[in-house]
C-alpha cells in the first residue's frame, strides 16, 4: 500500500515538472518576443492563427506599389502583406498605370529638379498672364485636426494630385517624415522649408485674399477669366467653408483652377465622394469598385516609419499573432453622456449580441459549461484602442472572472492609454498610427460613430466595420450597432446636395448616399443594391 502511495507521489512530483517547465517555456518565449528587435524579415505572421492563410505572399499588394524602393529603408512598405490576409479587393490596371505614370511626373518636377525651381519663381508675381504646358503645377497640402483627419484629408488631396497631374507636396514642419516614409521613388514629397509661402501657411483661411472662394465672392476672378491669372490659390476645404469656398468641387470651377500653378489645401475632411460631381469618368475606370478607394489609396500612400512599425511588429507578435481569431474593438466618446457604464454596456451588447465574443458565464456556472464544451477552446484576441484604459479593463475582468460560454480563452490588450489627444506630440502620433495599423490587421472590427480614426483603420483593413452608434439621451442605443454597407470613410461636411446644380448631383446620387453614423454625411457605395 505505501509503494503504491509513493509511486502515485512520484508521478505527481514528475507531470507537475513537467507542466512548470511547459509553463516557463511559454512565458519566456512570449517574453523575448516582446524585447526582440524588429526583424528585416519576419515569418509570414498571417499563417500563425488557426485560419492558416496559405496563399503566396504579395508584397506589392497587386501592383500598387512600386519595387524600386530599398526594402529596409520602409519596412512597412514591403512587410504589410506579412500581417494580413490577402486584400479581396484588386486595384484596376487604369490605377496601377495612373499610379507608375505619377511617380515618373513627381521624379521630373519634384523638389530640387529645375522644374520645380521654375515653377517656384511664378510665386513672385501677383498675376500670370498665360499658362505654358511645360511647367509643373502642384497641390500643397497642409496638415490640419487630429492624425486620423489627416490621414484622410491627404488620401484626398493625393486623389485629386492624380486627377488633374499635379505634384502634391506637404508640408512637413509638423511630424509628417516621423510618421510616414517618402511614398515615391527617387524623390520626395517633402515641401522644402525654403518655399516662398511657408511662412502664410498657418495664416491662411477662408477670409485670405488668395482664397478661391474669397476671390469669387469678391468678382477678383471668374470663369470668363482667359487672360490674366493668379499664380496660386488657396482652398479652404474645412468643415466652416462659405458657399464660394464649395464651388472648388463643381466642374465649371475646375476649369479655371486648372490654370493655376500652385494650390495650397487646408482641409480636416475625406472629400473625395464629392469629386465625382467633376470626375465621374475618370473616377470610374481608376476604381470599377467604388468603396474601395480609401482602402487601395491608404495602402499606397500611408506607410509607417521604421520606428512606427516597430511598435506594431512588437505588439502583434506579443499578443495578436498566436490567436485564432483577432477582434478590434475602437473606442471614442465625443457625447457628453462619458458614463463608463453606458458605453461598457454599449460594447458588451453589440460584441455579444453580434456574436463577435462569446458570453461570459457566472462563476458558479463554470462547471456545468466546461463540462458541455467539447471542442478544443480557440484562443481569440481582443485589441482594444482607446483614449481611457477603464474600457480594456471592465472587458478584461468580464472574462477573467467568467468563463466564455463557448469555452473559449478571451485575452484583451490596449497597446496605449493616452487619456488625452495631443494633436501635435510626436510620440502620440506615432502611438496612434501605430494602433490604426494594428486594428487594420484583426479579423473583424468595431468602431465608434464619427471617428476618423476608425475609418482609417477599416478602409487599411479593408474591413466593413460594426459601428457603435451614438447614445441618445444618454442611453444605450437599440441596437447597439449596426453593419457598415460600405468600408470608406464618411465625407462629414458635405456641401448642399445642389452646389454644383441639381442634374449635376443626380449623376451620382445612385452611389453616394448618408453615411450609417451621421446623416448629414455622404460616403461611397458599390451599387445600389447594396442599400
Amino acid at each position: 500500500m505505501r509503494s503504491r502511495t509513493m509511486k502515485s507521489i512520484r508521478i505527481f512530483i514528475t507531470c507537475s515538472c513537467v507542466l512548470c517547465f511547459v509553463l516557463l517555456l511559454a512565458f519566456s518565449n512570449n517574453f523575448t518576443c516582446i524585447r526582440q528587435p524588429l526583424d528585416l524579415d519576419p515569418p509570414n505572421l498571417a499563417t500563425t492563427g488557426s485560419k492558416n492563410f496559405q496563399k503566396p505572399r504579395d508584397k506589392l499588394l497587386g501592383g500598387l506599389l512600386d519595387a524600386e524602393f530599398d526594402e529596409s529603408s520602409c519596412l512597412s512598405r514591403y512587410q504589410s502583406s506579412l500581417y494580413r490576409k490577402p486584400s479581396p479587393y484588386k486595384p484596376s490596371r487604369y490605377l496601377i498605370s495612373k499610379l507608375r505614370s505619377y511617380e515618373t511626373l513627381h521624379k521630373r518636377c519634384g523638389p530640387g529638379t529645375e522644374a520645380y525651381k521654375r515653377s517656384v519663381k511664378l510665386l513672385d508675381q501677383e498675376e500670370l498672364a498665360s499658362s505654358s504646358d511645360e511647367l509643373c503645377q502642384y497641390i500643397v497640402w497642409v496638415p490640419l485636426a487630429g492624425l486620423g483627419n489627416r490621414i484622410l484629408s491627404l488620401v484626398s488631396v493625393f486623389l485629386y494630385a492624380l486627377l488633374t497631374d499635379r505634384v502634391m507636396l506637404v508640408d512637413q514642419r509638423n511630424d509628417i517624415s516621423d510618421l510616414f516614409c517618402e511614398p515615391f521613388p527617387g524623390t520626395s514629397w517633402l515641401l522644402p522649408l525654403d518655399f516662398p509661402l511657408t511662412n502664410q501657411l498657418d495664416r491662411f483661411h477662408w477670409h485670405s485674399p488668395r482664397s478661391y472662394g474669397n476671390m469669387l465672392k469678391h468678382h477678383v476672378i471668374n470663369y470668363s477669366t482667359t487672360e490674366r491669372f493668379p499664380s496660386y490659390f488657396y482652398l479652404h476645404l474645412v468643415y466652416n467653408y462659405g458657399a464660394y469656398d464649395q464651388m472648388f468641387f463643381c466642374e465649371g470651377d475646375q476649369s479655371l483652377i486648372k490654370k493655376v500653378p500652385w494650390l495650397i489645401v487646408k482641409s480636416d475632411n475625406y472629400f473625395i465622394p464629392f469629386l465625382w460631381l467633376s470626375f465621374q469618368t475618370r473616377l470610374i475606370k481608376l476604381f470599377p469598385q467604388k468603396e474601395t478607394i480609401f482602402h487601395h489609396l491608404a495602402r499606397y500612400l500611408i506607410n509607417p516609419t521604421n520606428q512606427v512599425w516597430g511598435l506594431v511588429n512588437r505588439f502583434y507578435n506579443a499578443y495578436l499573432s498566436r490567436a485564432d481569431e483577432r477582434l478590434g474593438i475602437q473606442v471614442r466618446v465625443f457625447h457628453r453622456a462619458k458614463s463608463l457604464k453606458l458605453v461598457m454596456d454599449q460594447i458588451v451588447s453589440c460584441t455579444q449580441g453580434e456574436k463577435l465574443l462569446p458570453e461570459a458565464e457566472a462563476a458558479q456556472e463554470e462547471s456545468q459549461v466546461m463540462m458541455n464544451v467539447s471542442k478544443t477552446p480557440k484562443l481569440k484576441a481582443v485589441l482594444v484602442t482607446s483614449l481611457n484604459p477603464d474600457y480594456s479593463n471592465n472587458l478584461k475582468s468580464l472574462y477573467w472572472e467568467g468563463l466564455s460560454s463557448t469555452g473559449d480563452v478571451i485575452g484583451v490588450y490596449q497597446p496605449s492609454q493616452e487619456m488625452h489627444q495631443l494633436r501635435n506630440n510626436k510620440l502620440h502620433n506615432q502611438k496612434a498610427l501605430a494602433e490604426m495599423y494594428l486594428l487594420s490587421l484583426t479579423d473583424n472590427i468595431v468602431t465608434s460613430a464619427w471617428s476618423t480614426f476608425g475609418y482609417v483603420a477599416q478602409g487599411l483593413g479593408g474591413l466593413k466595420p460594426w459601428i457603435l452608434y451614438k447614445p441618445v439621451n444618454y442611453t444605450t442605443p437599440d441596437p447597439p450597432c449596426g453593419r457598415a454597407m460600405s468600408m470608406e470613410p464618411c465625407f462629414h461636411s458635405p456641401p448642399p446636395f445642389n452646389v454644383c446644380g441639381t442634374e449635376t448631383w443626380k449623376r451620382i446620387v445612385p452611389f453616394v448616399k448618408p453615411c450609417e453614423d451621421r446623416v448629414s454625411g455622404v460616403k461611397l457605395f458599390d451599387s445600389p443594391e447594396d442599400l
